[in-house]
């Protein structure tokens, strides 16, 4: 946990050594080495300490006394869907965030004594016969979804009970990471730097790995296959192959995207999966519009979808349950300042930017 700890606030075993020196005023000058022993288990730390380090981290003490392997904190495989180019630190904050807001999630939950109660996700074993697009369609049935474009995919994981949080997490290389062990609330943290319709294939993607995905595998490949799984769940073949006729240009892409609230790039790509362009006809759109700067900012802003079973939780934590703000810190394991921050204030879908130890 103290690892765990350091990394959800991007922080260097040497940052946390002189922030740690720093809250002794002087009383303790802590090392590198220390924090080291103490991350591997090498050495016990004491009560004073242990104060020290939740000063440092910025979390309360209890955080750090908690046993991961008993609140089952990193358990399952975690999927991602990123660029190549998010450093090794960033995707383990990352991790670290996404963990720790398992731990809040839960807490939160046993305190408003409500029920992790039961899942409609389905897991989809593939095969020579079944594949990520069969996986999808199976999903849209299994939920009872209309055809046509899905209303709202985050609210869709939520129905269906998963849990969706939306967070800062400190790099536009990551749209969103989920986990899921099969017994635990499937759950998806969504970066809320992506725009709406990258949002919105993003999750779909993250719930084509939490569908199909529950040993490791080939990464390269199960990219491939969650990619498939978003396109075919949120642009379903036999839905929107009509749209394609007659040819598609920038201004067929732009209509089509008000319409299924994803990317033109997305929509481009699925009109040649469905054979409704040639390649060469598709590299000529994605040249112009790459040309216009479309792969970078494409028009038409579309709203981004928000959780609401959280906002909903600290609703019954305020409301029913009548706690204050510190109080319901406590059962989030978060310190008040940081609750209020992350889901009590204003927009708590939302997570402002803030310093690397208030994240």
């Amino acid at each position: 946990m103290l690892a765990l700890a350091r990394e959800s606030r991007g922080l260097t075993q040497t940052e946390v050594a002189d922030a740690m020196t720093k809250a002794s005023d002087g009383a303790a000058v802590v090392s590198q080495g220390y924090v080291s022993r103490a991350e591997s288990g090498r050495l016990a730390v004491g009560e004073d300490r242990l104060a020290l380090y939740a000063t440092a981290l910025g979390y309360p003490p209890e955080l750090l006394r908690v046993d991961p392997q008993v609140s089952g904190v990193g358990v399952g495989l975690i999927h991602h869907r990123k660029r190549a180019s998010l450093s090794a630190p960033a995707l383990r904050r990352i991790h670290a965030q996404l963990a720790l807001v398992r731990l809040q999630v839960s807490g939160m939950m046993d305190a408003a004594a409500v029920p992790e109660g039961t899942h409609r996700f389905p897991q989809v074993v593939l095969d020579d016969l079944t594949t990520a697009k069969d996986a999808a369609r199976h999903v849209r049935q299994e939920w009872a979804m209309p055809a046509g474009p899905v209303a709202d995919v985050i609210g869709s994981i939520e129905a269906a009970g998963g849990w969706v949080v939306v967070r800062d997490l400190g790099s536009k290389l990551l749209d969103a990471v989920s986990q899921w062990d099969g017994r635990q609330m499937p759950l998806v943290l969504v970066n809320d730097h992506a725009p709406g319709d990258r949002c919105r294939f993003s999750v779909a993607h993250e719930l084509g790995h939490l569908v199909m995905h529950t040993e490791p595998g080939t990464a390269g490949e199960q990219e491939k296959q969650a990619d498939a799984f978003a396109s075919e769940f949120l642009m379903p073949a036999a839905d929107i192959r009509q749209a394609f006729t007659g040819g598609v240009d920038l201004a067929r892409l732009a209509e089509l995207k008000r319409i299924w609230r994803v990317s033109m790039s997305a929509l481009l790509r699925r009109a040649v999966d469905l054979n409704a362009l040639s390649e060469w006809q598709y590299r000529t759109v994605a040249v112009e519009m790459s040309a216009l700067g479309y792969r970078t900012v494409e028009p038409i802003a579309i709203e981004p979808e928000r959780p609401q079973r959280v906002d909903a939780l600290v609703d019954t934590l305020l409301s029913d349950r009548g706690l204050d703000t510190a109080q319901a810190a406590t059962c989030a394991r978060l310190l008040p300042e940081d609750f209020e921050h992350l889901y009590a204030a204003g927009d708590r879908a939302l997570s402002h930017s803030v310093s690397k130890v208030r994240p």
